[in-house]
């Protein structure tokens, strides 16, 4: 089966973890989104590629929500044989002093207009591995520095040595993060010089040449988001012969510094909305960091009754969204309205299945589901509750949450916890849902269903953020704070609201979302019984302006022309 995919050269695209599918529990959230719909993309615009990441046999967690609104984690172990084929090829990298074997299972994305794509699934629980060694891929990002510095190398080396066994041949190398940085130092080693050509004061790693294999797109301006690593727990647990002294200049001189290390050791770096750029150019000065926005896979996010919507009234949608430019004259507004009903209906039926909560289909619902941690600020929402019962008892409305918390985030716990009082103190006033174990399939069904999507981070904090343009996908407008993706998309009461300006909201103030939602979010909705054109007009503002622009497809030919062909 490999055979196929090893006779032209391929990108290689290095991600700690990647959504392939719902069954596979290879992803913890929005990094592990992006990188799968960058494969899908991929594929369907035939763009050779292959992606690399880890086999995490217990995955992330599955979450339980109790009736306290408390998450309790429980391992997502997976069987691998189902989906993918073991290979045979294996590598050895040295871990803490001890020479670890890496073997990889094969998964073929297969798109749905007929494209193929391989993944590589990197995997330690090998017979040859002790029982320490056999964990180093168990557990999605672990529990503690040492784990996720072994992961990190067992993703940077051992990827870039076993694509080399298996007969690759790669003409660039792509970073998702920086958890990969590590195959930098693999390149380096690959290609040095030998020592009796090179003159004294010359280096034997020829620097240049690796920069010009290579691409690192950073995620995140939080700083928890960047790993660092003492050089102690370097040199004991990196021990594959590199110069410390050379890592210390790539990396950092008081720890390595997973992020500087790509940056240092790529031609090509983005940050992943033109604010999230800007604001990574004044953390990392003296580099030049490049903005590709993020985008999202129109097929896969797009419900089933909108797919045959567009493939109606705008056939070639899926290879070319921009397309989708057309919606707002195309397509009628009647049919735009079924084909929600139709997702609204979807959401209904699975939030009455999760939780036995009841929402009514003639009320308007509000999706918010993410990441549960502080600088989202999931809770903005719930400042204040007797404002939002006394605007509900004039426009009802309905809430509908999700999203996990990291297992040590015991902030981004508590949060859920409070979500789960909030919604019992508005009981009888406001139906508030909050659904367990956010997933792919999940998403996909809220994002679709809602009527608003609502994003209220803490600025300049969100990179970018992709929710917001599934569910424009499916002619959800966006209500929300104007950071990441959004201050691009945002075209007031066409693609949907601010909250607030791109200076405001920094102060935690729910003032202006309230305001916002009581005098004219909810009265444009409550009014298209009388005036059907003022709600639809902005659903199809969110299709034609945002889901033709915000996809995967445009940021996929982006990389091709800007990052991969230099």
């Amino acid at each position: 089966m490999l055979d196929e995919f090893i006779h032209e050269p391929r990108v290689a695209y290095f991600s700690m973890e990647i959504a392939l599918r719902n069954e596979i529990p290879t992803y913890a959230g929005g990094l592990g989104v992006l990188a799968g719909d960058t494969v899908r993309s991929a594929t369907d615009l035939e763009l050779p590629m292959v992606a690399v990441s880890l086999i995490s046999h217990a995955g992330y967690f599955r979450q339980e929500i109790d009736a306290q609104g408390r998450q309790f984690e429980h391992a997502a172990t997976w069987e691998p044989g189902r989906w993918a084929q073991p290979l045979d090829a294996k590598i050895a990298v040295q871990i803490d002093g001890r020479t670890v074997w890496i073997g990889a299972w094969l998964y073929v994305l297969e798109g749905h207009m007929g494209g193929r794509q391989p993944v590589l699934l990197l995997d330690t629980d090998l017979s040859e591995n002790s029982g320490d060694d056999r964990a180093i891929t168990h557990y999605l990002y672990g529990s503690d520095n040492v784990y996720r510095l072994k992961q990190e190398i067992v993703l940077g080396l051992g990827g870039v040595r076993l694509l080399q066994a298996l007969g690759f041949t790669i003409r660039h190398y792509h970073m998702n993060e920086g958890h990969s940085a590590l195959l930098g130092l693999e390149l380096l080693r690959r290609h040095a010089r030998m020592p009796e050509f090179v003159r004294p004061g010359e280096s034997l790693y020829d620097l240049p040449y690796v920069r010009s294999l290579c691409s690192f797109t950073t995620h995140t301006p939080v700083e928890a988001g960047h790993d660092r690593f003492p050089y102690d727990m370097v040199q004991r647990v990196l021990n594959n012969g590199f110069d410390i002294e050379i890592i210390k200049r790539l990396a950092g001189e008081d720890s390595l510094n997973m992020t500087r290390l790509a940056l240092n050791l790529s031609e090509y770096v983005n940050g992943v909305a033109k604010k999230h750029a800007e604001v990574s150019n004044a953390m990392f000065p003296g580099y030049k960091v490049h903005a590709i926005t993020n985008g999202v896979h129109p097929y896969t996010w797009a419900a089933e009754s909108f797919r045959q919507l567009y493939d109606h009234y705008l056939p070639g949608w899926c290879h070319e969204p921009q397309l989708l430019v057309r919606a707002d004259c195309c397509i009628p507004e009647a049919a735009i309205w079924e084909a929600h009903v139709q997702a609204k209906q979807h959401l209904i039926e699975k939030v009455q299945a999760l939780t036995g909560v009841s929402l009514q289909p003639d009320v308007p619902i509000f999706g918010f589901a993410r990441r549960m941690t502080a600088y989202k600020r999931p809770d903005l929402l719930f400042s204040d509750l007797e404002r939002l019962k006394a605007i509900a008892h004039n426009h009802p409305f309905q809430i509908v949450l999700a999203g996990k918390a990291h297992p040590h985030d015991e902030g981004g716990k508590h949060l859920i916890e409070q979500l789960g009082a909030h919604a019992r103190a508005l009981a009888g006033a406001i139906p508030v849902a909050y659904l367990p174990d956010y997933d792919l399939a999940l998403a996909q069904t809220l994002t679709a269903g809602a009527d608003v999507w609502l994003n209220t981070p803490l600025p300049p904090l969100e990179a970018s953020g992709t929710s917001g343009m599934k569910a424009a996908f499916n002619g959800v407008p966006n209500l929300s704070v104007l950071d990441g993706w959004w201050i691009e998309g945002c075209i007031e009461g066409v693609t949907g609201w601010a909250i607030g300006d791109a200076a405001g909201m920094a102060d935690g103030k729910a003032q202006v979302l309230y305001d916002k939602l009581e005098q004219v979010v909810l009265p444009l909705y409550y009014s298209h019984g009388e005036n059907p054109g003022g709600w639809l007009k902005v659903m199809k503002g969110a299709i034609s302006k945002n889901a033709s622009y915000f996809n995967s497809h445009r940021m996929m030919r982006r990389y091709a022309t800007e990052a991969y062909a230099r």
